[in-house]
Parts: structure tokens; sequence; C-alpha cells
């Protein structure tokens, strides 16, 4: 008994509220007094008052403690409850808590990750007791009961000033927009959502409590369709504090739109409005500082800005607000000048700011100055004008911007709803309303008495609410009910609203004539004395006291009437209605005519009666409509009806301390906001009947502990609930049986944990005891044995280690003396290496020393024989230089004077005229000098020419002669000289030899000291760069996937977009039935289909990259346009010239080495193998020749380039253009016709390369030829094929020779052209010697004329060419098309010959055996295509496609429809039909695309058409004929390659379409396992005997009907289901490890949200639990060979969480363990976790502060995202690798089931 705990209380305390304290002596009933210890350990006495009898409240038990909600509290009371906040607040930092049906928020002052979209996705969906209390909740509840009960819902946000009732609103509004949003593209939630920072702009202010605090109240109904999404929304406002806009208390700002527009005033657009900073203006800088500290003005008017352009507010309207707001800053900073004591005013025309405000709204600046100091009086008789006071001025002035701003302010209000508004039949609403809150200052006026008003009607409607809930919960469960008194405002609210109440009261004030604040507080005093919510306070005679449910406040009744008329003159009014800004300000006030209240009447002027502007109301109940407290109580009563016809959530924002400091809870502030909230009022209603609440089930689970045996073998768990507490708890007044619950009053579930408790207690004693002396006997037997072993042990040692040293003793011995014989053997050595390596050096180096010495001397006389004769050099180099330049001053003299005398001679008339005499006919007498200059010189050239041939062949016969006379010749005298002048060359040759040798040496040694050390840098760079190849190849990897997850995710919109189109196609269609419009894409070549059909012959053409190039040069240079197109034809022609040059010589070199080779080959080979030598030769020169081709073509090509590109620069004359755009336009076809024949040889050399191989192995096959046909009629055809073959290649080599000969006569005549373009330049160069002007002409003319003939020659030249070569490849073709024609024949023949072979062999074979079998015949003709009609392919799609179920081709080859499309594709792609192409593949596309739709939930037949898309994109791979494709092909496959057409951007939209049909895929599987994953594994109990061990205190509020609770066998039930499924029709293993990947992750996402946001899930025995169902989906991995598929790694972050959940979390190193261990997870999570983590009984300790404050220190370093959960939706990449079949075309075969009858097998 003395180990028991004492009892815990509560006690009053002035500083916390409430003090724990523990009983240390027992209490008597008598006693005066408690004896209590505090927390501290001080004792303290506690008195008792004996006539009250009111004990201390009771503390609940610490496993209670931080319950997610305050009713599921044994105790329920004040201090438990605050206690379980402050807990939740500081310790979790959990800022929600259920109250019943309110959920209590307090403000952390602090941006928390609790908001993402993961969030709201994760309590979509969930009932409210499911996961942790939150907004989302209580949002997600509105929106569940709106859509299964069909009613309207309310969700009722109210608090203080600062609490956070705003965005608890914006944060409910986001959830609805999300979940329901709209189905149309008027993005109707995002136009709600950007309402609220307009209304936060112009209804939001910094307060003392709040740096955002809303100054009006607001409620929003967002409206639904039938099918629960937004169609709009409808905004009411109530009470705006307009007297901010005039006065603004110690640090608190006006309404932030002014501040925002004063940060934007430098914006050009806002130059106009006369804006400076916000300290310069009165109106907005009263508070003193006037900005917030993280809060960018500017930064928010942009925002305020862009939701006004959502909201479709005009921007001339925009810019009319700003001038409106501009005009009341502008207004307040009017200077009002008193004169007479201040009995008159007057405002100076010259006031800038008046100025600015007539401007800005576009009013009369004389009437407006007038009218600001005046007013006009209208009596019965006559009309007055009189001036106001300074204080009536200023007043009127405020008043005025008041009332400007209210209508503003109400006009956006108009506007946002207008935009939010929507034509659509609204089906249901859900209202957000965010409200004022209790408000009490040292100062109340009109505003906080409205307010606090309201709150009273909504507590009113709170409390019996509250207790229409309890009564209903009572009488579902048949629990007797008795009636439970609960506080009743009404008698407040009667006091406020009733006939003749306060409201009542201030309306007849007003409309009394000298109507004063005074008079009406002492009417108040006189009707209201005697009510006991009202008092009159003792030191005042202008306050009075109002008894609320929160507080008593007490208002002072200055400023009521003013504020209540909210007075404004009517002359300031019709000034503003005749404004010339007609487009809004004029509108604000025209509907204002009949709503100007009376003006006050002034107390100096008794003598004039006022009455309104207006006339007089003939019923009173008009005049009450003026009032602001009629028209709010009005607006109240019309919410409360509304409020009333919903169904009400409440949301209660707690403001935790006045110093808006991050998570720090003032208790005192807090039981305030409690009390004034109605959340006491809430535990009070509930502790007053039975609080605590369990099921049947859950109390069977959890107190089974308490039961016996007998009872536990019954099978009514609700009988054995009811035994068991019958015999528990004696009297039955404490507990109530209903139908599907047990309900208890306060403190009957901590007495049953504590029997519970002491149960556990007493069993774990007996555990202890047990183990203990099992334990203790281990420990014995485990030592006696222990003993033994060392004795043993011991003793072998002892005896080992003698032995050990005995063998050592005699090891030692024997080393010692070869050891010492060693040394003095290397002693010896030693000293006689050392002798020789001194003699060696020494005799070496005197040596040296002589060679030195020679060396030196031979080398001073090589340097003075060098230096002596460069000096006489010198010397004879000066003289002649000094000659040369005397002779050259010398002639220059002479010459100037016989230049002066000829200039002068020049001058005159009678040398020109003896100049010009007989020039003409000097010109013909040099032209016939010239020619017979030239018939001299080709005479001279043929002599020439015969003289060098016999002198040729006389230097030749003298050269034999010679040779024969060396031979003959012996002559010692010479051989002798010759063989000195050998060896003394061979000597000098030595010396530098070993002088370079030396040089070497040091070189090498130096050198490989450098490559030592230059490998020891490359050594650790080439380390370096390995690891950042590494670094570098890792992060490419990243950003590869984040690649290819960006463009699926283009792909998903894409699809998304398509499937849109798709359905408004369908709706259009619906609408235009009798016009179907049928619209076909169009079909693109690519450059590969298009040359292989302009092409004359079949066969396609190839593509060189040498024509390539040329093309794109003349098409850069038609691009450009022929106005820069022109260019030097002169330099293209040489280039032409330089390339043909270039090739005659390669060709003389290859002929020259082909001779050599020959002759050499011809002596080592025998005659035999010369043919194949030579075969090899030609084909090496061919090969030789055609790289040599391309080299030169490529540097032509090149060339061209620079041509086109030098010809951008230059600009010549228009002739020039036009003949060189014909001559490009010529070059370029004949271009492609000169490729298009160069293939067609190709393709013949390689046909008869063919026919050759074919010659050789028949060779070796005659001596078959007798078995394979007796007749040699096959031999005789092979016979007749060779000879042809022989035939045809004579013909080759003889056009070959004829084309050598052309070309060798075209080399001819080029040569013939350089002559005569030299023989040109000549005369050119004599042109010279004339005069520049006539050189010009001449030159030009000799210009043209030159470039026309040679592009005339060259073109003639090529256009001859061309057509010889085409002339010979014409008739090559024609041989090739006989010689095919006989080859097919011959093959038929042959396979003939062949069939009747092997028949004969058959029949053979089994007639020797005497047996009859009935063969098949395969079709051998069969080559793996699939013909059909154009008219049969809707018929094809239709049977193959649309209307195919994947059962029907179950038992054949898996993915058949992708073989079969691919067989008709190969037909079309062998007739070269590109439109069949197209079509077919669109209609495939179109026709899975139609078929997905249908079927969207059908997983296996998205499974089916994802398999057969992958296996139809890799045929298209496999087939391409790409050589990366095609290495696992075999030879039969490669002839089922693609010939025609390049379908690369068709297996691109393949590719589109498969990522498309998996995402598609992955949606059907989350939909069917998104339901099952939190039951099966985080809440199913695979592991008995856990389910007892559950936390205490959970309460569902709402529940779904169709709630399935799934195990774990059922969740993989359907994964096996998915892998057999994509299994069986043959999807990529690649692809089932993919999806398996994203299905563990999105399990892993799913469970850990979960995890992190429900508080009774996490606890050890939930962690044992998830890790034993994670094994169980390891194991299921592992046995579907799916353990390499990353699956397993997915589920790292939910197994380390199960972990954490098991360890141990109390010292220093256990949060190290943890934080080593918790690699997967964030910091964010781990925190959460812990936070979370609730023992399941007390033998079990909380995680404390300290502990998470260290692992929050250890995990500081990590750079983990902010973000709390797991995005489940998130796809990773999917990759399609290519997998070959192995699969032949031709071995398929077509079932008739698919009724495929009108395909034809090719």
């Amino acid at each position: 008994i003395d180990n028991e705990p004492y009892t815990r209380v509560w006690i009053p305390d002035p500083d916390e509220v409430w003090r724990s304290a523990e009983i240390i002596k027992d209490y008597k009933v008598g006693d005066k007094s408690l004896q209590l210890k505090l927390e501290d350990e001080t004792l303290y006495e506690y008195p008792i008052d004996l006539q009250g009898s009111e004990l201390p409240f009771l503390r609940n038990p610490d496993i209670l403690v931080g319950q997610n909600d305050l009713t599921a509290l044994s105790y329920l009371h004040e201090p438990a409850v605050l206690h379980n906040l402050k807990v939740r607040f500081l310790e979790s930092n959990h800022i929600y808590t259920y109250c019943g049906i309110v959920l209590v928020a307090i403000n952390p002052y602090e941006q928390l990750p609790i908001y993402e979209q993961d969030v709201i996705y994760a309590y979509s969906g969930q009932n409210m007791g499911d996961m942790d209390p939150h907004i989302f909740a209580v949002a997600e509840e509105a929106y569940k009961q709106m859509a299964r009960d069909e009613k309207n819902q309310s969700i009722i946000v109210s608090g203080e000033s600062g609490a956070g009732k705003t965005v608890s609103a914006k944060y409910a509004m986001r959830f609805f927009a999300t979940v329901g949003g709209s189905a149309s593209e008027t993005n109707i939630e995002a136009k709600v959502l950007a309402s609220s920072p307009i209304m936060e702009a112009i209804g939001n202010a910094k307060t003392t409590r709040n740096d955002n605090s809303s100054r009006f109240g607001k409620y929003i109904q967002i409206g639904f369709d039938k099918r629960y999404h937004i169609i709009g929304a409808n905004m009411r406002t109530y009470l705006l504090e307009k007297s901010r806009v005039v006065f603004q208390a110690e640090d608190e700002r006006n309404y932030h739109i002014f501040y925002q527009l004063c940060a934007s005033s430098s914006l050009p657009e806002f130059k106009d409005l006369g804006l400076t900073c916000a300290e310069d203006f009165f109106y907005t800088s009263q508070g003193g500082d006037t900005s917030i500290d993280g809060v960018d003005d500017a930064d928010d008017f942009e925002k305020t800005r862009h939701a006004f352009t959502l909201l479709g507010v005009k921007e001339s309207h925009q810019m009319t607000i700003f001038r409106i707001i501009a005009a009341i800053l502008h207004l307040g900073n009017l200077k009002i000048q008193g004169e007479r004591d201040g009995e008159v005013c007057s405002v100076s025309s010259e006031d800038e700011h008046l100025k600015n405000f007539c401007s800005l709204l576009g009013v009369e600046h004389s009437q407006m100055q007038h009218w600001l100091c005046h007013r006009k009086l209208v009596t019965t008789a006559e009309t007055y004008v009189k001036s106001m006071s300074l204080h009536q001025v200023v007043n009127a002035r405020n008043a005025l911007a008041k009332h400007i701003y209210a209508q503003l302010f109400n006009w956006i209000v108009h506007h946002v709803n207008k935009a939010l508004h929507t034509t659509v039949k609204q089906h249901s609403f859900i209202g957000v309303l965010d409200i004022y809150g209790f408000e009490t200052f040292e100062v109340n006026s009109f505003e906080q008495f409205c307010i606090n008003y309201a709150n009273e009607k909504l507590q009113q409607q709170f409390n019996s609410h509250v207790f229409k809930l309890e009564q209903e919960e009572y009488m579902k469960e048949a629990i007797p009910w008795t009636l439970i008194d609960f506080y009743d405002n009404q008698p407040c609210i009667d006091l406020i609203e009733a006939k003749l109440g306060i409201l009542d009261l201030l309306d007849e004030e007003c409309k009394v004539p000298k109507g004063t604040d005074q008079n009406w507080a002492q009417k108040l005093y006189d009707r209201h004395a005697a009510s006991q919510h009202f008092q009159k306070p003792r030191m005042s005679n202008t306050s009075f006291i109002v008894l609320h449910f929160a507080d008593k406040v007490e208002y002072q009744s200055e400023g009521f009437l003013e504020k209540n008329r909210d007075t404004v003159y009517e002359e300031q009014i019709n000034i503003l209605k005749a404004s010339k800004v007609k487009r809004m300000v004029a509108d604000l006030f025209q509907e204002e005519k009949d709503a100007v209240p009376t003006t006050a009447v002034p107390k100096r002027a008794p003598r004039i009666n006022v009455r309104s502007a207006k006339p007089a109301f003939k019923a009173a109940n008009k005049e009450h409509r003026k009032t602001v407290g009629h028209q709010f109580r009005n607006s109240l009563q019309l919410l409360m009806e509304t409020l009333n016809a919903t169904t009400p959530h409440y949301v209660r924002c707690i403001k935790p301390n006045d110093e808006k400091l991050p998570f720090k809870f003032d208790p005192k502030r807090a039981v305030q906001q409690l009390r004034a909230c109605g959340v006491l009022e809430t535990i009070r209603i509930s502790a007053a009947g039975f609080p605590s609440r369990w099921s049947y089930t859950d109390f069977f689970n959890r107190y089974r502990v308490l039961m016996s045996k007998r009872d536990l073998s019954k099978n009514d768990k609700k009988q054995i609930c009811q035994t068991l507490l019958e015999e528990l708890i004696k009297d039955p007044d404490k507990f109530q049986f209903g139908r599907t619950k047990i309900f208890f009053r306060a403190g009957q579930v901590a007495y049953l944990e504590k029997l519970r408790a002491d149960k556990f207690r007493a069993a774990t004693i007996m555990i202890q005891k047990t183990v203990r002396g099992w334990l203790e006997r281990t420990r014995f037997r485990r030592l006696r044995r222990a003993t033994l072993t060392l004795q043993c042990y011991t003793r072998g040692h002892l005896a080992r280690r003698l032995f050990e040293h005995l063998r050592r003793t005699r090891a030692a011995i024997i080393l010692q003396k070869q050891y010492r014989m060693l040394r003095m053997r290397r002693a010896f050595l030693r000293v006689r290496s050392a002798a020789l390596t001194i003699q060696a050096f020494a005799r070496g180096m005197f040596v040296r020393r002589i060679y030195r010495q020679m060396l030196m001397e031979h080398k001073a006389t090589i340097l003075q024989r060098y230096a002596r004769g460069w000096l006489a050099r010198a010397r004879f180099r000066r003289a002649r230089a000094a000659a040369v330049v005397l002779q050259c001053h010398w002639r220059r003299l002479k010459a100037r004077r016989q230049l002066q005398a000829l200039r002068i001679e020049a001058r005159s008339a009678q040398h020109l005229k003896k100049l010009n005499i007989g020039m003409e006919n000097k010109v013909v007498q040099l032209q016939r000098k010239v020619d017979e200059q030239n018939k001299e010189n080709k005479l001279l050239n043929e002599q020439l020419s015969m003289l060098t041939s016999a002198h040729s062949s006389e230097v030749e016969k003298l050269k034999k002669e010679l040779q024969q006379y060396q031979q003959t010749q012996q002559g010692d005298g010479k051989q002798l000289l010759s063989l000195q002048e050998e060896t003394e060359r061979l000597q000098m040759e030595l010396k530098r030899a070993h002088g370079e040798r030396e040089v070497m040496e040091d070189s090498h040694s130096k050198e490989r000291d450098l490559l030592k050390k230059v490998c020891l840098s490359v050594c650790l760079s080439a380390y370096e760069f390995a690891r950042n190849t590494v670094e570098e190849n890792m992060q490419m990897k990243k950003e590869l996937e984040e690649e290819r997850s960006r463009y699926q995710n283009l792909v998903k919109e894409y699809a998304s977009l398509e499937q849109r189109y798709d359905n408004l196609r369908d709706e259009m269609s619906i609408f235009k039935v009798m016009k179907p419009e049928l619209s076909t894409p169009g079909h693109r070549r690519n450059p590969s289909n298009q040359s292989s059909l302009e092409s004359d012959s079949n066969n396609p053409s190839i593509c060189t990259s040498e024509i390539g190039d040329t093309e794109d040069v003349i098409q850069q240079v038609e691009e450009i346009g022929m106005e820069k197109a022109a260019m030097d034809m002169t330099l293209f022609l040489k280039l032409q010239k330089r390339v043909r040059e270039l090739e005659v010589e390669r060709k003389k070199l290859q002929a020259q080495l082909e001779k050599k080779e020959l002759l050499t080959k011809a002596k080592t080979f025998p005659e035999p193998q010369m043919a194949g030598l030579a075969a090899e030769r030609r084909s090496w020169l061919r090969q030789e020749l055609e790289s040599e081709n391309k080299k030169l073509k490529n540097e032509l090509n090149e060339l061209r380039k620079a041509i086109a590109d030098h010809a951008t620069q230059n600009n010549s004359a228009n002739d020039v253009q036009d003949g060189y755009s014909l001559l490009l336009n010529q070059l370029k076809s004949a271009n492609e016709e000169l490729e298009v024949r160069k293939e067609e040889v190709l393709i013949l050399r390689s046909q008869i390369m063919k026919a050759a191989q074919q010659k050789e192995m028949g060779k070796n096959m005659t001596e078959d030829w007798g078995y394979l046909n007796e007749d040699g009629e096959l031999g005789l055809a092979y016979q007749g094929l060779k000879q042809v073959a022989r035939l045809l290649e004579a013909q080759l080599q003889e056009q070959r020779r004829e084309h050598e000969e052309e070309m060798e006569a075209l080399k001819n005549q080029v040569d013939f052209m350089q002559e005569e373009l030299e023989k040109q330049q000549q005369a050119f160069l004599q042109t010279l010697q004339l005069s520049p002007e006539v050189q010009v002409e001449f030159g030009l003319q000799q210009e043209i004329t030159r470039l026309t003939n040679e592009n005339l020659l060259f073109l003639g030249l090529m256009l001859g060419f061309l057509l010889n070569v085409s002339s010979v490849f014409q008739d090559l073709k024609e041989l090739l098309e006989k010689l095919e024609k006989n080859e097919k024949k011959l093959k038929k023949q042959l396979k003939i010959y062949m069939k009747k072979v092997h028949d004969f062999e058959v029949e053979r074979r089994l007639h020797e055996r005497n047996m009859q079998v009935a063969v098949q015949r395969k079709e051998k003709d069969f080559q793996g295509m699939l013909e059909y009609y154009k008219e049969d392919e809707p018929l094809l799609i239709r049977n193959l496609i649309t209307e195919l179920k994947p059962q029907a081709v179950s038992a054949t080859v898996p993915c058949l429809p992708a073989y079969i499309l691919y067989m008709c594709l190969r037909h079309a792609d062998y007739i070269n039909d590109d439109q069949k192409v197209h079509s077919l593949l669109t209609s495939t596309i179109n026709g899975v695309k139609k078929v997905l739709k249908k079927h969207q939930d059908d997983f296996e037949m998205t499974s089916f058409w994802l398999a057969n898309m992958c296996r139809l994109l890799h045929c298209l791979k496999q087939y391409s004929g790409e050589e990366c494709f095609m290495t696992q092909n075999t030879a039969k496959q490669n002839e089922h390659c693609l010939k025609n057409f390049d379908l690369t951007e068709y297996r691109q939209v393949l590719g589109q379409l498969s990522i498309q049909i998996y995402q598609q895929l992955i949606k059907i599987a989350r939909g069917i396992l998104h339901p099952m994953i939190v039951s099966a594994v985080l809440e199913n109990e695979s592991i008995q005997g856990l389910s007892s061990v559950k936390t205490v205190g959970y309460r569902k509020y709402s529940s779904n009907a169709g709630d399935i609770c799934y195990s774990l066998d059922e969740m993989i039930h359907e994964l096996n289901t998915f892998h057999s499924i994509m299994c069986d029709q043959g999807l990529d293993p690649e692809i089932i490890q993919q999806v398996f990947k994203q299905l563990f992750y999105m399990i892993n996402a799913i469970t850990l949200n979960n995890l992190l946001l429900r508080k009774d899930v996490c606890s050890w025995s939930t962690g044992m639990q998830l890790r034993f169902n994670i094994s169980q989906l390891e194991e299921w991995l592992r046995g579907k060979n799916l353990q390499q598929s990353g699956a397993a790694q997915t589920l790292e972050p939910l197994i380390q969480a199960a972990q954490l959940l098991q360890l141990k979390k109390k010292t220093w190193e256990d949060a190290e363990a943890i934080c080593s261990l918790c690699t997967a997870l964030t910091t964010h999570q781990i925190v959460k976790i812990l936070n979370l983590y609730t023992p399941v009984n007390e033998f079990e300790e909380r995680v404390t502060v300290a502990f998470i404050r260290d692992i929050q220190v250890n995990l500081k370093g990590r750079n983990d995202p902010t973000q709390l959960l797991l995005d489940f939706k998130h796809l990773f990449p999917v990759l399609f690798p290519f997998n070959p079949s192995a699969i032949t075309m031709d071995s398929i075969h077509l079932p008739a089931s698919l009724n495929l009858d009108f395909l034809n097998k090719v």
C-alpha cells in the first residue's frame, strides 16, 4: 500500500490558475483541511469549506493526458481541460483539440507544415474521429454530411482578435476548393480563394492583439451542384469598423489597403494620385509605426491587384478604387483654419490636399471648400446656411471619410459577389462564418457592444445545439433522459433587443432632436436597474455594465448616438453625386438619398430647429431602418435564421498569449477565452450526463484482463461487459448500457483504469519473480560450465607452452649459426665489390679526361674556321652593298632626267600624232607575228619532244653500258679508297652516336623524374576526375529521372486534355447529330519515304552525307536570296578545276600502285591464287576509291559552303545572278541523278558478288548433283546461270573501260581550257600597259566573255557526261532485270526439285516402316505479312481492338493483337502505301484510347492493352532496320524488317500512349487498394493478443455506413490478382516491377501519412504490428521474385517509423541511435511521431520534451524538406526498356475466334 501513488488533485493558483498537488494524508469527513504536497515538493495545507463541502478537483491519470478529445477525459472540469490543452500545445505542438463537436484551435504564431495539399488529401474521405484534430477534419465532416444528408452546413469560426479566425476560415475554404473543385473551366474555386486577399486588404488592420485583425464579420456561402462541385459563392458582411478610417489607437494601423497604396505610390500609373509615404498622412500615422514586421505592403498590393483582376474587376474600376482611397487620405490632411475662437472655420483654396481630393473624385473645388465648413438648415419657413465650429468641421470631415470608405467597401463586396455568382442552380451550400469573438477593453464603445451582442446570439444557438445533440445521442442509445440544467442567456439577449431594450432606447434617443448620450444612459438606469444582467457603475453616470455569458463588460455611452446615427451632411453627399467620374464615384451615392440619417443638434444654436434633409416618415418603424443598430439587428437575425436552417460545426480559436510569441501558453488568457467561447459550457453539459462512452467491442478488448475465464468463454460480448461492470461498479447510476455503447459517469473510466493497472501490476510481479528465478538458475549453470571449461583449457595451455619453449630454444641455436655465417660472407662480398667499383671509376675518369681534351681542341679548330669565314663574307657583303647603292643612286638620277625629257616631249601634239600614225597596222602586224610565233613554238615543241625521246633512249643505252662496265671492272685502288672513306665515316658516326647517347641518357633521367611526378599528379587528377565523373553521372541520372518525370507529367496532362477534348466532342456530337463533321489528319512523309517514292525504280534510294551537304549549301544560298548570292565564278571554277586535278593525280598513283603490286604478287604467288588475290585487290581498291571520293566530295562541299558564305557578303550584277541560279539548279539536279545512278551501281555490284559466291559454293556441291537430280537438269541450269554471270561481268568490265576513256577525254578538255585561260591571262597582262580607262573597259569585256564561255563549256561537259552515264546505267539496269528473271526461274525450279526429293524421301521411309501417317504441310511461302483491303480497316479495328475481350486470346500467344497489327503494317510497308500505314496506326491509337476510356476502372483491360502497346512498340524497334535494335535478331527475323518507312515519330506517339495507359493502370490499382491500406496495414490484427492494448478515450463522431475492415490477407490477395493478370497477359517483367514499386510506394505513403496524423496508432503495440505486416509484404515480394524492383526500398520510411515506435526513448544515446537509424524519415516526421507517441498503459513512459529537443539538436544539420506528409499520388518516371521477341512473324497462327477471315497471308 505504501508503494501506491498518492491521489492527485487540482487547487486554485493566482498565477497558473490551477496547480497540481498530491494528497499525502487520508481525508476524513469533518476535516477542515487537506494535507497536500505540491510538484516542487513543498507542503501545503488546503482549507475546506465544510458548509459548501467542495473538495478539490481530481486529476486524470497520466495515460489520459493529451487526449484528442477533451470529453474523453475521465474527470471533466476546467483544470483538466486547461492542462490537456497545455500539454498538447507545448509538449506535442498540437494546436487542434476536439471538445465534443467543437474544434479548439490555439494560434501557434508560427507557420506549421500541416496545411499542404497532401494533408488535404489525407483528411479527405476520413471520418472525423479517425485522424488527429484538424480544421480539415471539420471541413471534411461538413462536406460529408452535406453529401450524405443533403442538408446545408455551416462552419462557425469565432474567437478574439488575433486568435486565428481568418486563417482558419481561409484554410476551410481552401479545403472545399480542393475537394469540391468545379467541374467546368470557370475556376470558381480559385475566385473564392482570391476573394480573401481583397477582403483582408480593405477589411483587416493591425491591432494591439493581432497584425491582421478582421474588423468586420463575414459569412461566405459556398454553393455546390448535385455532384457536389463548387459552382459559386456569396459573401455577407457585418458591422465594418468605420471609425478606424479616421482614428487608430497607439501601435495600431488603419486598413491595409491605405498602406499598400502608399508603398506602391512610386509606380508610374499612380503618379497622379499625389501620394507619398504613409507617415505623411494623418489617417495612417496616428498609431505610430506604419509598418509590420515581416510584411511587405508593396508585395501584398500586387497580390490584391491580381485578385481584383482574377475576379473580373476592370482595370479602370481598379484605378477608380485607388483614386477614392487616395482621396480619403488627402481629405484627412486638410488644414482647417479656425476663426473667432473656433466658431467659424475655413479651408484655404490653395490647399494642395483639397485640390487633390477634388481632382481625384471629380467634384467642384469651390463647392467642396464651402460645404466642408458650412451646413444648410431647413425650417418650415426658410432655409439657412450656417458656419460650423472647428470641432463640427472635423467631425463632418471624418464622417464624410468614413461614409465614402463604407460605400466603397460595400461596392467591392457587391462586385466580389457578382464575380462569384453563378447561373447554375444551387443544390446545397456550406457557409463559413468568420465573426468577431467576445471583446472587452479598457474603453468599450458601440462597436464592442454590437460584437458582444452578436456573440450572445451565437452562444445561445451553440448551447441549444449542443444540448440537442446530447439529447439525440441518449435517445438513439435508449438511455433514460434526465433534464440537464444548462446556462440560458435569453434574458441577456432580451435586455439588448427586446422592446424598450438597450437598442430600442438607443433608437428612441436618436429620434429626439436634442438627444444626448447622457440622457440615453439615464433612461437605461431608470428602465433596467432591476435587471439581473444590467448594472450601473458606482463612479460614473455615463457608463453601464452588461453581464454577458462570458464576462461583465462596462460600456461608455459617449459616442453611441453619433455612431448609431452614422451622420453625414446631405450637401456633401450631393456634391459627390454630381461627380464628373460617372463610372463609379457618382454611382456610389446615387442610392443613398433615402438613407441619410438625421443630423445632430448643436447646443450653441438653440434657436434653430434642424430636421433631416429627407421628408419625415409617417411610420415609426421606417425610422429604425436608418440606425446602424437596427440594421445590425436585422442582419444578425437573418444570419441566425440561416444558421438554424443548417447543421453547424464550431471552431473556437484561442489566443495563447498577448505577446504573439510562438508556442507560449498563458493560462490566465486561455481560461478567459475558454469561458467566453463556450468550451467549458460544453464540458459542463457533457459532465452532467455520461461523458465517457465506449463501444462494447472496445470495452471488451480494453478490459478483458479483468474478466474471468468463464466469462470469456461466452460468445455474447455485450452480456460479458454487463456482467463485469455489475461486479466492479456497485452503484448502477454510474453507468448505463445503450444499444451500441456503454455510458459512464465522470471518473468511472479512471476507476476502471486503476483496476486494470492493479491487475497488470500483480501479473507483472508474478512474471518478474518467475523470470528472475529462472535467470539466476541459468546464471549458476553457466558459471559452473564455464569454470570446468576454463580449467581444462588452462591445463592444456600450460603443456603447450612448455613444448613451445623447447622447440623455440632449438630453433634459436640453428638460426644463430646460419645468421653468423651469412653476415661474414656479406662483409667479404661488400669489400670486394667496393674495390672493383673504385678501380672502374678511376680508370674511367682518366680516359674521360683525355677524351674531353681532344674534343675541346677539335671544337676550337671548327669554331676558328667558321668565324674566319663569316668575317670574310661579311666584309664582301658590305662592299657589294655599297657598290649597289652607288649604282642605284646614279641610275635613278639618269632615269629622272630622261623622264623629265620624255614628259616634255609627250605634252606636244606632234608627238601624239606620230604615235597614232600606223598604230592599227602595228596591231595587225603584231597579231600576225603572234600567230607565226605560235606555229614556230609548236614546231619547236615537236622537235623538242623528238629530241627528248632520242636523248632519253641514248641515256638509257649509256646507262646500260655503264652498268656492264662497272660489273666487269676490278679496280682494287678505288675499292680501297671507298673502304677507307666508309670507315672514316663510320667512325665519325660512332663518335656522334656516343655523344648523342650521353645527352639522351641525361635527358632520359630528367624526363623519367619528371614523368614520375607527372604520373603521380595524373593519378591524383584521374582519381579526382573519376570521383567527379561518378558524381556527375549520379547528377545526370537524377536530372534524367526528373526530366523523364516531367515529360511523363506532360504526357499525363496531355492525356487529361485529350480526355476533356473527347468529352467536349461527345457533347457537341449530341447537339449536332444531324450534321456530323469528319476530319482526317494529314500525314507528313519523312525524308526517307520521299526519296524512295521519288526515285524511278522500286529500290529505295540511299541518302548520302555528300548529297545532303550539297543540298544544304544550295538551299542556304537560295534562302539568302539572289540579291545577296552573287559570287566570283572564277573562284568557283578554279576550285572545281583543282578538285579534278587531285582526282587525276590520285588515279595515276593508284594505277602505279596496282602495277607494282601485281608484279610483286605475281612473283610470290602461284597462278591459281592470282584470281582470288585480284578479286580481293579490286574490292579493296574499290573501297579505297569510294572513301577517297567521299573525302573529295566533302572538301568540295566545304568549298561550296565557303563560297555561299562569301556570296552573302558581296554583291554583283543581275545577269551574273541569273546565271548563277541557273547553274545551281542544274548542279543540284545533276547531283541527285548522279547519286541515284550510283546507288543502282552499288546494288548491281552486290548482286554480282552474291552470284560469284554462289559460283564458288557450286564447285563444292558438284558431288551431290547426282543425288539431287538423276537426269542432271539442275546442274545444267546452274551452269547456265554461271555463264550468264560471266557474260554480265565481262560486259561490266567493258563498260568500265569505256567510262574511263570518256573520263580521260573530259580531262583533256579541261586541260585545254586551262591553257586557254593562261593565254587570256597573258593577254590581260599586256593590256596593263594601256591607259587606265582602256584597261577597265577591256578587262570587263574580257571577264564577261571568259565567264560566259567557261559556264557554257562546263555545263555542256557536265550534261554530256551525265547523259553518257545514264545511258550506261540504263543498259546495266536492263541486264540486271534479265538476270533477276532468270534467277527467279532457276529458284522456282530448284524449289520444285527440292520438294520432289523431300517427298520421295518421306515416301521411302514410310514405305520401309509400313506405316501411313497424315503429314500436315507447312506454308513455306508465308512471309509474315497480312493483307487487307482499305474498306476492311474499321472491321479490323473493331474485331481486334474495340470489341476484343482479353479472355478471347488468353490461350494464344501473349500480345497477339500487337503481332497481328505489326504484320498488317509490314504489308503496307511492303507495298509502299504510306496512307495505309498512317490510317492503320491512327485508327489503332484512337481505338485503344476509346477502349481505355470505356473501361476506365477495368484493371485487366488496361493491363492487356498496356502489354500490347508495349509489344507493338518493341516490334517497331526490333524490325526498324536500326542496328542497335537488331543485335538479338535471327536471320529469319531480319527478313521481317520494314523496308520503306521510318516510323520513329509513331514510336514516340506509341510511347506516350503507353505512358498514359501505365498511369491509368496505376490509378485503377490505387483506387482498389486505397480503401484497404490503412485498415490492412495499420489497423489489422495479424498478431493476436495486441488488440487489448489500444489507447483509451478514442471517440468517433461520425462514421460511414459503408466502412469495411480489410485484413492484410485480402490486400495481398489483390496484389496476387494484379500480378497474375499482368504476367498472363505478357507484360514485360521490367514494367511489372515498376508497377509494384509504384504501388508499394503508395502503400508506404498512405500508411505513413495516416500514422503521422493519428495519435491512437502511435504506440509500441502498433509498431510491432506494423513491422510484422511489413515483413509479410516483403515476404510476398520475395515469393514473386520482385525483390530487385525497388519496391521493398520504398517501404523503408514505414519500417523506420515502426522501429521508432519500438525503440527506447530516454537518454542522449537513444537519441543518437534514433537519428542514425531513421535516415529515410525527415526531421519533421520524426518529431511528429515522437509527439504523437502515446503509452497504452502506465508501465510505459511518455516521450519527454527534453528528449525531443535532443532529437532536434542531433538532426539540425540535415537539409530535410519542410513537407510533413508524403505525396501518395507521386508517380515515378516509367521506363519501357527494349525487350525483343523471339517469335517470328511467319510462325504466328490466327485463331478463328477473332473473326479475321478477311486478312490474307502473304
